[in-house]
């Protein structure tokens, strides 16, 4: 009777125990179909652009003008109006793409966002507590507090920003992938809506990775805490999340923004993104990580640039022009694609090669 009594307690213990990453999407649905329908990107929120506008001009005034890049990728001084908004960016044929691109990804991401949130999410966080269990037993159901909570959000962090690594180095280096990674990278320049310029097919992609980072992380504290441990937040914002946030909008800006180098080797300053946008030999492959440098420094693909590095944005001029308007870079993976399968050709070509030419 024993036996069964604690069987019956552990498998009681099994289902009573739900992750908070499986709580959220449980009791947010009505929260997430206002997020799917939301029409402004994060970064064209007022509080981003105030924040965004705020920093750049205290660049503007720090730097006497410089500090801003144009069209070409070269940094060189400017008056306030054209050091914020510049016509020559924002009236490019990239730049137009990358709204289109981005109404395509919204207009399809109900198809599948919210499968995926809602399955992949908490299957990988309700696998990763049962294994647990499994393992070690019931969960020692530790007590929560503001050190736990910290290193949850931490922890978080880190396990975004190294499958978002994985990820996105994996898209360089497999051609298959790269065919659609490839739009991103052809924008031509770089303006707040370029951090949403992706085929409608790597939506999905980037969307499984996070879920699986979240879910994983999540598990195990709730194992830990039995559920009952939440992430640290600052303005009802992740704690550690405000790193991205506090930059975010810059790394597809054409204003630069620097960190001393010391702190570029441990967190991802945008102008390390200017970096990875960028086609010249010696920018290839560099700065895979969103948020930290640590991966990148890791595994070797760290690269912390001058004040202003001449990065030219874009594929490259040998290829730029099969990527500049909105149905070349609509049908372009599938003609990759194609080509791959009936020539066994890659994608990559020219100056491509520096994206994702498996051992370049």
């Amino acid at each position: 009777m024993y036996l069964s009594d604690s069987n019956t307690d552990s498998a009681q213990s099994t289902t009573e125990i739900v992750g908070p990453f499986t709580e959220m999407v449980q009791q947010t649905s009505s929260f997430v179909w206002e997020i799917l329908a939301a029409n402004t990107p994060r970064d064209l929120h007022w509080r981003v652009i105030l924040l965004t506008v705020t920093i750049a001009i205290l660049i503007w005034l720090i730097r006497g003008g410089h500090g801003s890049k144009g069209v070409d990728g070269r940094e060189r001084k400017a008056g306030l109006p054209e050091f914020l908004l510049p016509r020559a960016i924002y009236t490019h044929v990239s730049a137009r793409v990358d709204v289109w691109l981005w109404v395509t990804e919204r207009v399809l991401r109900p198809f599948w966002a919210v499968g995926l949130f809602a399955i992949v999410g908490p299957a990988t966080e309700q696998t990763v507590i049962g294994s647990l269990q499994w393992i070690f037993g019931a969960t020692p159901a530790l007590q929560s507090n503001l050190a736990w909570m910290l290193l949850y959000s931490l922890v978080i962090v880190l396990c975004y920003d190294l499958v978002f690594y994985a990820t996105h180095y994996t898209m360089h280096k497999v051609p298959a992938l790269w065919a659609i990674h490839k739009i991103h990278h052809s924008a031509e320049v770089l303006t707040p809506l370029t951090r949403y310029r992706e085929h409608f097919v790597a939506g999905p992609i980037w969307a499984t990775g996070s879920a699986l980072s979240f879910g994983f992380a999540g598990g195990i504290f709730a194992y830990l805490f039995d559920g009952g441990i939440t992430a640290a937040t600052l303005f009802n914002v992740g704690f550690f999340a405000l790193l991205f946030g506090f930059n975010g909008s810059f790394r597809h800006y054409h204003v630069q923004f620097h960190y001393p180098p010391w702190l570029s080797k441990w967190l991802q300053s945008p102008a390390m993104h200017h970096v990875h946008h960028s086609y010249l030999q010696q920018h290839w492959d560099a700065n895979f990580a969103a948020i930290t440098s640590i991966w990148d420094r890791m595994f070797g693909t760290i690269y912390i640039p001058e004040k202003d590095e001449y990065t030219p944005w874009g594929i490259g001029p040998d290829t730029q022009d099969q990527y500049r308007s909105y149905w070349q870079n609509t049908v372009g993976p599938f003609r990759d694609w194609y080509r791959m399968i009936t020539r066994g050709a890659s994608p990559q070509a020219g100056a491509e090669v520096k994206q994702g030419e498996p051992g370049s």
